[in-house]
């Protein structure tokens, strides 16, 4: 399986896998810093910076943001109060 780049430390050590038992969505993990974010595969969309169709919404224990997996750009979605 191809390796993307972590949006948390910037290694190329990001990658997915799919466990029924542990959540429904897809799970991201980073295997340098450890960092663990959330995919609902249902969330995705055109690329505000690249325009591919390469980005979806992950969300870790702390944000919810936007990451395209093309040219790793990230944008945090800014909770509603």
């Amino acid at each position: 399986m191809a390796t993307q780049i972590c949006p948390n430390c910037g290694e190329n050590s990001f990658t997915w896998n799919i466990d029924d038992e542990i959540s429904e969505f897809t799970i991201w993990s980073c295997y340098k810093c450890e960092y663990q974010a959330f995919e609902n595969e249902k969330n995705q969309r055109n690329c505000q910076n690249c325009g591919r169709k390469t980005e979806t919404k992950l969300k870790d224990d702390k944000k919810e943001y936007w990451w395209c997996s093309n040219c790793n750009s990230k944008s945090e979605i800014k909770s509603k109060l």
